[in-house]
Order: structure tokens, then C-alpha cells, then sequence
């Protein structure tokens, strides 16, 4: 599905049904060029699972942070990995293994043989100042459900 958002606010929607849609644990792998939105709508998302979204920040520089809570949010940044085993070495297998969490992956493309077989994933383009587009992908029957969840949020009007 193709979510397109007019400004900041839409992407904060989206990150608050992504919140109420996921199963747990859920996987989501984010791409998108630098300043397309990818750490916004972690954000977005954060502050839906009743996390304050001003503790959530790009994890370029730490590769990972560890936001607990209600339900946990693992945001991982893949971007300055050199390979899968690095990634396997920050513990990844027990991030996605936890039941209650949500994984976040940005620049997920860089490591596309550690991603689960089922996740959602997210596609963010820059279309304008503050537009973006959002090319989401469910992979597997757990995320189907949060595709079609997410086709009749956008479908109502928007407040």
C-alpha cells in the first residue's frame, strides 16, 4: 500500500496505527535516503507505545537503543555496519525474539539476509518539503493483517 503524507503530522499518524496494528514482537525494516523521515516516524511510533519521543534519536553513532516500556522498542541504524555478523553480534536474534517488542531496522537494505521472513517494510520518499510517501510491504501472514488494517485507517478521513 502507498500512504502519502501532506506534512509532519501525517507521519505521526501513521507511526500511532502502526502502534495499535503490529503484532508482537514485530519487525520493521525502514528505508529511505538521509532526512527522509525514517528516525520521525520511530518517533511517531515511540510516542504511540506511551514512550517519550524526545528520547528517540537516530542511532547512527550507538547502532542500537533500547527504549523499555509497556512494549519495548528496539530501533536499530544498519547504516555504518560493515556486514550481517556485525549485526548478529549487537543481539539481534534476542531483539526480534522478544514476544513483547517492536524492532525497528533503518537502512534495513544493508542487511537483508539477518531480516525476518515476516516484518513490514516501509519504503519512504521524499516528495516535498514536508511530503513524504510511504510504500509499505507486508511480508507474511502476521503482517497482512496490518496492511489491510493500515488500507482502512488511510481510507477514512483524516482529522
Amino acid at each position: 500500500m502507498v500512504y502519502d503524507a501532506a506534512d509532519e503530522a501525517a507521519t505521526d499518524a501513521l507511526g500511532a496505527a502502526l502502534a495499535t496494528l503490529l503484532p508482537r514482537p514485530a519487525c520493521v525494516a525502514l528505508r529511505g535516503t538521509l532526512g527522509s523521515g525514517k528516525t520521525r516516524l520511530v518517533q511517531a511510533l515511540a510516542a504511540a507505545l506511551g514512550i517519550d519521543r524526545a528520547l528517540v534519536s537516530s542511532p547512527t553513532f550507538v547502532l542500537l537503543h533500547e527504549y523499555p516500556g509497556h512494549t519495548p522498542l528496539y530501533h536499530f541504524d544498519a547504516y555504518r555496519l560493515r556486514d550481517s555478523e556485525e549485526f548478529w553480534n549487537l543481539g539481534a536474534e534476542d531483539y526480534l525474539a522478544d514476544r513483547h517488542a517492536v524492532t525497528i531496522i533503518e537502512w534495513a537494505e544493508r542487511i537483508p539476509r539477518c531480516l525476518p521472513a515476516q516484518r513490514l517494510e516501509i519504503d519512504i520518499e521524499v516528495t516535498g518539503p514536508t511530503q513524504r510517501q510511504f510504500r509499505i510491504s507486508a511480508l507474511g501472514p502476521d503482517y497482512r493483517s496490518v496492511a489491510e488494517g493500515l488500507r482502512a485507517w488511510s481510507d477514512r478521513p483524516q482529522r
